[in-house]
């Protein structure tokens, strides 16, 4: 064989070896799941170029997706869709064959697009209809100001899709450019690099350079205004609101150089959070560079401000390292919790930060014992083929994610842990992890070099909480509760023992009444401490559980509690109380309600309640 032929021949086997591993590293990449219709180690986007319009009018949102694609010599790529209008397709700028799937009540239907084993590009051109989930529309009435209509989404876990038609997994990561025409009086602002201040014709541009999963795309529009609390953190909310916001959340550059010390630099530029209406149902989402927050949390003293911690915890656990599927949403929620509480002891201390944890404590407890005929949804790592992502989403991933890492840390010492979480961060950053992943991880560079044996399994695998769980103490709450038990015995309220106590302490001592409390004893505690009229929405939340549960009717507490659940959308609080309601045995009440107030929820919020109290319309 002549020299230049054996060469030729060694260049055409090298590159055959590097296809093939090529191939072989697509085909692995990415684990089966069975929350999207995407296959992505066939083909799979890396980048959206968005535009669309936003209108008021018609309560739509139409425009076109274009992505950047990899493919793996596959015939068709395929994304998700829910409840939208898809107008026409195309691929690299030619008219192209598309098909929707059969529709699921969950996963909507898959949308077939054919392609060539060499197409670099496909457009989308769609719109959203009046059954689109991730998107609320709210009338002035229903925001702060009442001048101007209000939009925002939320797309947590699986409701993207059903305002961009996407492969709407969380181990698919993307980078994005977007261009978003709404009213001129209104401003727009997503997860990316942000505005200021509005533009004059009502367009808004946008970059999002880092690669997210696409749970994490998210869009606001209002009258909404800016204001910086350091060069780096800042507060949108709606003129009335922003003052406010941005005193209540003043510490935000103070949290984000605590996080930095403790796990390594922020990795996302800007940390911003905009204050939503009240319907928005979550305490906070953790949208890259734009938290959206609920104006609950602003209760005039910065104790409720956990919530700003926890979600730029989240830009290490759950935006930088992302669970790979919904049945490891432990690893996004529970490494939170933990990353939250300790940015909070850094800032306030141990003691606040031991309340905070206790009360998650609290929270576990009630789960597991509501999960008594479904031990296996205490278990971490979860099954949830056939099920909504959402039923994961409680204090299981929450608050037992939390005291298996607070175990871990006090089993191999806390500079140890730290040391090992620094490095799963930088390790893994912008990636996705499966629970298996994170164990092997574990034990390869914590446990095994450490000599260490831990019931990882156990925690991970098995239901409820292991015996060797990490015990949460705390004097104050201890005091709370002598506190309360002197008040019952003693028939009588010395109201400047509680004068100095937070949110947390205050919290405990509702919440641990006796089962024997007497309305009388209700009264006079709620004429003492105004109770019933409490600004601070968490005490509020508590105390009207408790008046539902011991049949307390005082001080038009029945009125209150109805304009809270007409008034506030955040499905924690709501859903709380019209649990209450029906452990009471007063449906019929809660029904009462709900017919008033379910126009104001977001559809997350409005389905759990759907469920519980058995709501047909």
């Amino acid at each position: 064989m002549k020299k230049q032929t054996l060469l030729y021949a060694l260049i055409v086997l090298t590159m055959s070896c590097e296809t093939d591993k090529k191939t072989e590293d697509t085909a692995s990449k990415y684990v089966e799941e069975s929350h999207s219709y995407a296959k992505p180690n066939e083909s799979v986007i890396k980048h959206l170029d968005l535009n669309i319009d936003v209108n008021f009018t018609t309560k739509t949102i139409d425009g076109t997706a274009t992505y950047t694609i990899d493919t793996n010599n596959a015939s068709e790529i395929i994304l998700d869709s829910k409840f939208l209008e898809i107008e026409s397709v195309e691929a690299d700028g030619k008219a192209t064959n598309f098909n929707l799937g059969d529709f699921d009540e969950q996963l909507g239907q898959a949308l077939h697009i054919s392609i060539e084993n060499d197409t670099k590009q496909i457009s989308v051109h769609y719109k959203t209809t009046d059954k689109t989930e991730a998107l609320q529309w709210l009338n002035p009435q229903q925001t702060a100001d009442k001048t101007h209509p209000f939009l925002f989404t939320q797309g947590q876990a699986i409701l993207t899709r059903s305002w961009i038609p996407i492969q709407d997994s969380p181990q698919i990561r993307i980078t994005y450019d977007a261009t978003v025409k709404v009213p001129k009086e209104l401003m727009a602002v997503m997860s990316a690099e942000n505005p200021k201040e509005k533009t004059v014709d009502g367009i808004y541009t946008f970059k999002m350079k880092q690669p997210i999963s696409p749970y994490l795309m998210a869009l606001a529009v209002g009258d909404i205004a800016y204001k910086a609390v350091s060069n780096r953190t800042g507060v949108y909310a709606e003129k009335s609101m922003v003052d406010k916001a941005q005193a209540e959340f003043s510490d935000m550059e103070k949290m984000v150089v605590a996080a930095e010390n403790l796990y390594g630099d922020y990795d996302w530029d800007q940390f911003d959070v905009i204050v939503l209406p009240p319907s928005f149902p979550f305490g906070g989402m953790e949208n890259p560079r734009l938290t959206f927050a609920t104006p609950t949390v602003i209760a005039g003293d910065k104790s409720l401000t956990s919530l700003i911690a926890h979600e730029l915890a989240h830009s290490w656990s759950g935006n930088l390292v992302t669970n790979a599927t919904w049945n490891d949403f432990w690893l996004n929620e529970g490494f939170t919790v933990y990353f939250e509480i300790r940015i909070m002891e850094a800032l306030y201390g141990k003691d606040r930060a031991n309340m905070i944890a206790l009360i998650g404590r609290q929270d576990l407890e009630e789960e597991v014992e509501g999960f008594k005929d479904e031990p296996e949804m205490t278990k971490l790592k979860l099954d949830l083929t056939d099920k909504n992502p959402d039923d994961g989403m409680n204090s299981i991933a929450y608050d037992k994610g939390y005291l298996f890492l607070r175990t871990l840390e006090e089993k191999v010492g806390r500079d140890k842990f730290d040391a090992f979480l620094k490095n799963y961060f930088k390790t893994n950053a912008f990636s996705t992890v499966t629970t298996e992943g994170f164990i092997d991880y574990l034990n390869s560079n914590l446990l095994e070099p450490n000599g260490i044996d831990f019931n990882v399994d156990e925690w991970v695998y098995q239901a409820g909480v292991p015996n060797n769980q990490a015990i949460i103490v705390s004097n104050k709450f201890e005091n709370a509760k002598n506190t309360l038990q002197s008040f019952i015995d003693n028939k009588t309220v010395d109201a400047s023992k509680t004068s100095n106590w937070t949110t947390q302490e205050w919290v405990h001592f509702i919440r641990n009444f006796p089962e024997t409390i007497t309305t009388e004893d209700l009264k006079r505690l709620d004429d003492a401490f105004d109770l019933t009229n409490s600004s601070n929405s968490h005490i509020a939340m508590v105390w009207y559980e408790q008046a539902i549960n011991h049949d307390y009717h005082g001080n038009d507490v029945d009125q209150h509690i109805e304009d809270f659940l007409i008034r506030v959308g955040r499905r924690w609080y709501v859903s709380t109380l019209y649990k209450a309601f029906k452990r009471n045995d007063k449906v019929d009440d809660a029904l009462a309600i709900y017919n008033k107030a379910r126009a104001n929820y977001h559809s997350v919020t409005a389905n759990t309640i759907d469920d519980l109290l058995g709501y047909n319309q």
